[in-house]
């Protein structure tokens, strides 16, 4: 009898232990920043970000790593849109401000998808006047093409008939973390103070 008692327990263990396996196995692991997210991902969290190759303000080439070394904020645009970059890039650095207030250091980046006109310089003079601790990258077509694609952007120039073209783009944010990669994109109308308290969510459940 207490053998078959046994029995029966050790089944159940290792029924339960098969369950928590197979849980795992076909739902993952739990996610640390649930109670943070807002939306999901069709594909899945891991659809999102990569690794990439850009030049800063000096021109040099610096990777991923060399960038996101803290939270960071990414948004792709360009230094001559007239209105929607210069709105959403100053509501990030507004909320980045909102964050710092809190004890929370958040890097702001600015990429650019407009290699032809934004040099090195240009996108870090931009980058600069936005926010003092704003990184501007930009690169090579090749080099703006696969960071745009790792972060599943969209960007397309005007035929440029003069130097005053615009370039149809994108306008996510993309809150990435330097253990995590991407964890949470943000909509052009998320206000600043909305967009402060999501990224301390996610910061302080890393």
């Amino acid at each position: 009898m207490q053998r078959t008692i046994a029995i029966a327990g050790a089944a159940v263990i290792i029924t339960m232990i098969g369950g928590i396996w197979l849980a795992t196995l076909f739902i993952g692991p739990k996610d640390q920043f649930a109670t943070c997210r807002t939306g999901a991902i069709a594909g899945g969290i891991n659809q999102i970000g990569g690794p990439f190759e850009l030049l800063n303000s000096t021109g040099k080439i610096v990777t991923d790593k060399d960038v996101i070394t803290e939270p960071s904020l990414l948004y792709f645009g360009y230094t001559f849109c007239p209105d929607i970059c210069p709105m959403d890039v100053a509501r990030n650095a507004e909320a980045v401000d909102l964050l710092e207030e809190k004890g929370a250091m958040v890097t702001p980046v600015f990429i650019s998808i407009d290699p032809a006109r934004d040099t090195p310089e240009i996108v870090g003079d931009y980058a600069h006047n936005m926010h003092e601790r704003m990184i501007g990258l930009t690169g090579s077509a090749a080099q703006v093409k696969a960071a745009s694609q790792a972060y599943k952007t969209y960007y397309k120039a005007h035929p440029a008939e003069d130097e005053y073209y615009l370039v149809d783009h994108s306008t996510f944010s993309y809150l990435v973390l330097p253990d995590h990669g991407f964890v949470q994109y943000f909509r052009r109308d998320t206000s600043p103070e909305v967009m402060a308290e999501q990224i301390a969510c996610f910061v302080d459940n890393q």
